[in-house]
């Protein structure tokens, strides 16, 4: 059994920054590949970033890149999301998954419970 918990959304002007946490229990977590996934209301749930177990490989939703970051630290058994320059598009609830690395939230078992980020214009 996994379990996701989110933590460092708020609110915060355009061209902001914030870095979203997400602490994994599980003593398989670092076998997971890991990803954030953001879905406005009214709106499907999207993705945004994925690394994989090792934390080499990441791949990034093409309205994100050059913006966000995600990394991880297998030692302390969390996965973080740097996001500057934010954009009033971006305010969603954020998500984070364990699972297959990939884009497709199919791919992904487990889901935290969520974060909201509301960026101002």
């Amino acid at each position: 059994q996994v379990q996701l918990v989110e933590s460092g959304g708020g609110l915060v002007q355009a061209g902001g920054s914030l870095r979203l946490t997400c602490a994994i229990s599980g003593r398989t977590y670092s076998t997971y590949s890991m990803g954030w996934f953001r879905q406005a209301p009214g709106k499907e749930r999207e993705f945004v970033a994925a690394i994989n177990w090792s934390g080499v490989n990441t791949y990034y939703a093409d309205s994100v890149k050059g913006r966000f970051t995600i990394s991880r630290d297998n030692a302390k058994n969390t996965v973080y999301l740097q996001m500057n320059v934010l954009k009033p598009e971006d305010t969603a609830d954020y998500y984070c998954a364990a699972g297959s690395f990939g884009s497709s939230p199919s791919g992904y078992n487990y889901w935290g419970q969520g974060t909201q980020v509301t960026v101002s214009s």
